[in-house]
């Protein structure tokens, strides 16, 4: 039998009364070595500095009728690694209960004086973290990060700062629930400079967040300047033709105002997207259309294409909207760095229609070909006259 129990801020007043009387009561005691300094008088001697739970199953075999009980600290069932161990323990029979500890969200909250229930919870410790999206993607609400290993609350504020969130509100907790906690306030900008203690956590809030809704915003949404833009309704089905993935990489070759690049960034939220554009214009209307809808996953490439697609990631999908007559070049060099990524083409000319069709095919792909024309009304006196604009193709190639 073993109990695996959660003790809180790692101190002996941070324990449940079931957990302290699990503890006093067990003939082992697990865990890792600071938890371990910090039991409550009346518990065995018998202790094992170890934790892992190849190491903990090791331990219960070699002292099968044992009593033994494992500490963990925070709660068993917020990021712990009682999720790993508990299955294995069924899987070989052995006997187990959980008792639950005050998680390190409940005491951050509690020492500030606020409720929870509403935060998005992230996991920085130990694994794989974006904290924009993370940021990005919480509908308003603040973001608690568990951080810990390499990822600290400096490191995630460092990373936000990057991406043009430099301003938002922060918080760290120190040494929550214990004699010295301390609770900072700052922005992310200032904490992004600055060293905290091991055992912190990060609440990050009042960000500013992207509108979020299915593609085509209307055209009066973007900055133009004199710079052309692929209209909304194009704009809708090409993304519906590239067939977007949250966690996408995209690439929008000839990005002109940005349009198709923000709803890119927006239908990606834990992607990215580089928009390669040549003309000063056109970047510097890239750059307010970013600002103007906080496409923080956004990254103007500045530079004609292929060359300036030469140390990007490989994309997963990419758009098309304008080579200066270099259509097989890039396409070539989207085709290299990933065969399978799927390409949309706009055109307005015949003859890039021709060229997009030519450069798909010479790689294999059967190119299906769409046209769109769109006619909007305009009031003329107590009339409405359709005006159509120009019919646009795009151009989308799949493997036979």
């Amino acid at each position: 039998m073993i109990t695996l129990i959660g003790m809180g801020a790692g101190t002996p007043e941070s324990l449940t009364a079931q957990g302290l009387a699990a503890l006093q009561n067990a003939g082992l005691i697990l865990g890792a070595k600071r938890l371990l300094e910090q039991l409550p008088q009346g518990c065995t001697e018998h202790r094992k500095a170890l934790y892992q739970p190849e190491d903990v199953l090791a331990a219960l075999a070699a002292d099968p009728e044992v009593d033994a009980a494992l500490v963990y600290s925070g709660d068993t069932g917020f990021y712990s690694g009682a999720a790993q161990l508990l299955p294995m323990l069924r899987a070989f029979g052995i006997s187990c209960r959980v008792l639950p500890g005050l998680s390190s969200v409940q005491l951050l909250a509690a020492a500030v004086g606020r409720s929870w229930q509403e935060w998005k919870l992230v996991s920085a410790h130990g694994c794989a973290c974006d904290p924009v999206a993370e940021c990005l993607t919480a509908g308003g609400k603040p973001v608690f990060f568990l951080t810990g290993g390499a990822e600290t609350p400096a490191s995630l504020c460092g990373r936000l700062a990057a991406a043009g969130l430099g301003d938002a509100h922060v918080l760290v907790g120190e040494e929550l629930g214990r004699a010295e906690e301390k609770i900072l306030f700052g922005t992310a900008q200032e904490f992004a400079q600055k060293q905290f203690a091991s055992l912190s956590v990060l609440l990050v809030e009042h960000l500013p967040q992207p509108p979020r809704r299915v593609p085509g915003f209307p055209d009066e949404a973007f900055l133009r300047g004199e710079v052309p833009m692929t209209k909304q309704e194009v704009r809708a089905a090409a993304l519906a033709k590239l067939a977007v993935q949250p966690g996408d990489t995209l690439w929008d070759v000839g990005a002109g105002t940005g349009s198709v690049s923000v709803e890119l960034a927006l239908a990606a939220p834990r992607g990215h997207v580089y928009a390669v554009e040549c003309d000063p214009e056109a970047c510097g209307l890239i750059r307010q259309n970013r600002e103007r809808f906080h496409a923080c996953n956004l990254t103007l490439v500045e530079g004609r294409a292929p060359a300036a697609l030469a140390d990007l990631p490989a994309p997963d999908a990419v758009f098309i909207g304008g080579t200066k007559g270099g259509m097989e070049a890039v396409v070539d060099t989207v085709l290299a760095r990933n065969p399978n990524a799927r390409i949309c083409i706009s055109a307005i000319a015949l003859e890039t229609l021709s060229a997009a069709v030519a450069a798909l095919t010479a790689h294999g792909l059967d190119a299906e070909v769409t046209q769109i024309a769109v006619s909007r009304t305009r009031p003329t006196g107590r009339l409405h006259l359709l005006m159509a604009n120009n019919p646009i193709f795009l151009i989308t190639g799949e493997r036979k």
